[in-house]
């Protein structure tokens, strides 16, 4: 064979080679994409999905903008230790000093035994490793900055990933009612009613499944950006929320009582401002883990006698001027007997009296004598009332009230009436009972509670929520006008004179049930002691409940269990009310001397200001200021701004201590207060520099 035969030949052996592997190649091209297409697409889907991406949850506020519940970021920290820009050589080089600051940051491990872990974690060619779970941003900055981690996800494999936890700021403040909800299975309270609004439209991104099942993400940006959810502005009041749980808890603990609810509302709006729900866990130990005020289905008792006082009055079966035998405290119907707490009676009572002394013979003898013909007459104005239904609230738990009526052949008895009449044989939650009571305030309308008054995207209102009526006129004006002064007679003179006060007129009746046990019945006394009313009487604004179950000790009557605590929720918000006090005549000769004011806010100061006629200018601040130091000058007070800087101690001599407290503890520095009154000292000197950990002493005199 010759060179040229030879050269030929090599040439047609490596073309018949080169086609048969491009035959092969399209081969099995052909098989991978056409015959066995669907098999290998169905397992790329399932080693790339679409991730859920969950969206901010929106944030629950008081009416005054108070975060009540909101949704912090917490984060998750990953790493791909065979990162393209992680060499072995970079890698070696960097741990020790990679460790080391990491150990020196979270300080809950020794730099060798985080050398351990990244070491091990490249061993294993981990490319998705969860390195640090649950921190918050200030952690991650940190780690930004780091050997290895700084140059990114691509070439350090340094990932970060977020995720939001929801948290309460004020904690355990009307916790039930603001609720929570599990996983999308239990919800409760405005977190569980408002669900579908709070959490807003989840997002999505592609991630790829790697080794050990773990998902890693494809890009950097998500696929389809998650819609963030709306706020819920309530109707509460964080600070009268406050006063309420904290008179609740008081009164709990002075009388040993099992659990009990303070529930606050405005009268011409329905608006809850404070809905305290308390039980005790042991001994001053209290958990809010049952909202009492709607779900607590009870015998009110006696303050389900306006009810029968009024029946009385819109039908003109009696007067309050009507009198009756309180026959020595006792009077038998059929086998039961019915008695006064006052032993031996109160002798002969007009209808008023009878009601502000709380009579149970009394009362039960006026509503017998009455409607015994017709009983169906009396129990029609509780159905009118709408006592036998839900009122329909915005969050879940309201309890379904329980009103017999004669056509109930099974559940009614001989007694019913003269019982129902005094508030046994019924069942309603002092949600409903303080619904009633807020009617007669508001002359008669009769409004649904609320406690969620709008909705807002991105600081604008998308839906606001208007009171709603649920009975325009719950009886006639005449009524109303008998029934007004026999609910001021019980505080004026009768059962709840303890809270007559000179600064405000009081409006209410107590309650003092016996209960049933739910083991031993009525055989075992259990009380319930309550106290629901408005004030100011004379221009209702507000209607107050307290209920408060088996206070121990010998003490039980609802003006002396309940009643501290109603007049400790309406003295605050009668302090806090300009409009609701009395205007007071200053008849001395006008002087211009200035009152000492502390340094501070300068919109407490102006709030101040305005409201006493002081007039101030600004010396070296403007409209603007947070903060200002407060002087004097001739009969004006000049206004000058305390400046405060990131990284330097600020001036708060002369402050209170909140507004001392606001300022440091913003910037990070721990703060030790000595004494009362304003700030005297301070350890560090205005200006000094900032450092990590920084603490401070004020001394207060």
């Amino acid at each position: 064979m010759n060179v040229k035969q030879d050269i030929f030949w090599r040439v047609w052996l490596t073309f018949g080679l080169l086609c048969l592997f491009a035959f092969m190649i399209m081969f099995y091209a052909f098989k991978i994409q056409v015959i066995e297409g669907a098999n290998w697409r169905s397992k790329s889907d399932s080693l790339v999905i679409n991730k859920s991406i969950e969206a901010t949850r929106g944030n629950i506020l008081d009416c005054n903008g108070n975060l009540l519940a909101t949704s912090i970021p917490i984060y998750d920290i990953r790493l791909d230790l065979r990162a393209e820009g992680i060499t072995d050589k970079i890698f070696n080089d960097s741990i020790n000093s990679l460790s080391s600051k990491i150990s020196a940051l979270f300080r809950d491990k020794s730099a060798e035994e985080y050398k351990s872990i990244l070491v091990n974690a490249r061993k294993r060619n981990e490319r998705y490793f969860l390195f640090k779970n649950k921190i918050d941003y200030n952690y991650v900055k940190q780690l930004k900055s780091f050997p290895i981690f700084c140059q990114g996800k691509y070439k350090g494999g340094f990932m970060v990933e977020q995720e939001n936890m929801r948290m309460m700021p004020f904690k355990h403040l009307a916790l039930r009612t603001i609720g929570y909800t599990n996983n999308g299975e239990t919800k409760v309270g405005i977190e569980g009613a408002f669900d579908e609004t709070l959490k807003g439209i989840n997002g999505t991104r592609l991630v790829r499944k790697i080794s050990g099942g773990m998902w890693m993400p494809l890009n950097d940006e998500n696929e389809v950006e998650p819609e963030n959810g709306k706020d819920i502005v309530t109707t509460l009041d964080v600070n009268l929320q406050d006063v309420a749980e904290h008179a609740l808890m008081t009164s709990l603990e002075k009388f040993k009582a099992d659990h009990g609810c303070a529930i606050l509302m405005e009268v011409a709006t329905g608006e809850i401002k404070a809905i305290a729900n308390l039980r005790r866990r042991g001994e001053g130990d209290f958990v809010e883990d049952f909202n009492y005020a709607i779900g607590d289905n009870t015998e009110p008792g006696s303050t389900f006698k306006l009810v029968s006082v009024m029946s009385l009055l819109e039908d003109g079966l009696a007067t309050v001027n009507d009198s009756t035998s309180t026959e020595g405290g006792e009077k038998k119907y059929s086998d039961r007997v019915m008695k006064d707490s006052e032993a031996g009676g109160y002798g002969v009572l007009t209808l008023q009296r009878a009601f502000e002394k709380s009579s149970n013979v009394a009362i039960s003898k006026f509503v017998t004598k009455a409607y015994a013909k017709n009983p169906t007459q009396f129990t029609d104005h509780l159905i009118k009332l709408g006592l036998n239904k839900k009122l329909g609230l915005q969050i879940n738990g309201e309890a379904t009230p329980l009103v017999k009526t004669p056509a109930d052949k099974k559940i009614w008895y001989s007694t019913s009436l003269p019982w129902l009449s005094i508030g046994y044989e019924v069942n309603v939650s002092p949600m409903q009972m303080i619904t009633l009571y807020n009617a007669i305030a508001n002359n008669g309308k009769m409004v649904k509670p609320i406690l969620v008054k709008e909705i807002r995207s991105t600081d604008e209102s998308v839906e606001k929520i208007s009171t709603v009526i649920l009975n325009e006129k719950i009886c006639s004006d005449e009524t109303l006008k008998q029934l007004l002064p026999m609910l001021i007679g019980v505080v004026e003179h009768g059962t709840a004179k303890t809270l007559k006060n000179p600064n405000y007129s009081v409006a209410g009746k107590t309650g003092t049930a016996q209960v049933a046990d739910r083991n031993l019945g009525y055989a075992k006394k259990v009380y319930q002691s309550s106290f629901v009313g408005f004030f100011p009487a004379d221009h209702p604004k507000y209607t107050c409940m307290v209920v408060i179950n088996n206070p121990t000790g010998g003490v039980y009557y609802g003006a002396l269990v309940a009643g501290p605590v109603f007049k400790e929720i309406a003295d605050k918000v009668y302090s806090l009310n300009t409009d609701m006090q009395k205007a007071v005549v200053d008849t001395t000769p006008y002087s211009a001397k200035l009152p000492i004011v502390k340094s501070g806010s300068i919109q407490d100061f102006k709030s101040i200001s305005t409201t006493l006629g002081f007039n101030y200018f600004y010396q070296d601040a403007d409209d603007g200021s947070d903060f200002v130091r407060i002087g004097k000058f001739d009969s004006a007070f000049s206004v000058n701004e305390i400046k405060v800087y990131e990284t330097k101690v600020p001036n708060v001599i002369g402050m209170s201590a909140k507004d001392a407290l606001y300022i440091l503890e913003n910037l990070g520095i721990a703060v030790k207060i000595n004494g009362n009154g304003k700030v005297a000292t301070q350890s560090e000197p205005p200006g000094a520099i900032i450092y990590k950990n920084q603490s401070i002493e004020l001394n207060l005199q």
